[in-house]
């Protein structure tokens, strides 16, 4: 039963590492890239430097993604859709961010996932079809259909204030703000949200594994 325990605290940790390991070395070389505006006077030539460090950490979070991509088949033994989707979307984005220079196409990544996974969840759950069970099956054993549905359409709702919000900061934040936003506003509500379905999990048969302690004290 520990072992147990703590092959899944590893491969929690694991997975926690591919979402949020790309985005990291997208910040951290940004960091190291990034001109110092306060020693540059010419507008002209900070913009220049400041696209260059755009395109160089946008390269950076390519490499890094499809790693994680990797690292993922490797040490998980499978891909999840949704990783497959982000990194496809990372290349595609980051690609045309490389090619334009234009920091905005990088940014629209995560509207894009957001909306489209927001409006995926929210047309299943109008239909009845819970598509959040493909990809969390195994995080949620035993819950009912009905509180799979209500799941995906929370998630559904939250994707697409996601979706919104990423705009607004991108429309607002410098791009250095706008990439610590994803991890000081965007990591910490992704995790509360989490918690805060919780209870309603709890009512449709969310397994805890109480069960199982009950049976070893048996």
């Amino acid at each position: 039963m520990a072992e147990t325990d703590t092959k899944k605290a590893a491969s929690s940790w694991l997975n926690v590492a591919v979402d949020y390991g790309p985005l990291a070395a997208f910040l951290i070389s940004y960091r190291l890239f990034a001109p110092d505006s306060g020693a540059i006077e010419d507008e002209l030539v900070l913009a220049a430097l400041t696209t260059k460090a755009i395109v160089q950490s946008t390269l950076v979070f390519i490499v890094a993604a499809v790693i994680a991509l990797g690292i993922s088949k490797w040490r998980l033994g499978k891909v999840s859709p949704m990783l497959w989707f982000s990194t496809a979307l990372i290349v595609v984005f980051g690609g045309f961010t490389i090619w334009t220079g234009d920091q905005r196409i990088i940014q629209l990544k995560p509207t894009v996932l957001y909306t489209l996974f927001g409006i995926a969840l929210l047309v299943g759950w109008q239909i009845g079809r819970a598509l959040l069970k493909i990809l969390l099956e195994a995080a949620f054993e035993g819950l009912s259909n009905e509180g799979w549905l209500k799941l995906s359409r929370n998630w559904g709702v939250f994707f697409l204030f996601l979706a919104a919000l990423n705009e607004a900061l991108g429309a607002y934040m410098s791009f250095e703000g706008w990439l610590w936003a994803k991890f000081w506003v965007f990591m910490p509500l992704s995790f509360l949200f989490t918690f805060a379905n919780i209870p309603m999990l709890l009512k449709h048969g969310l397994d805890v594994g109480q069960d199982e302690e009950e049976a070893q004290e048996r």
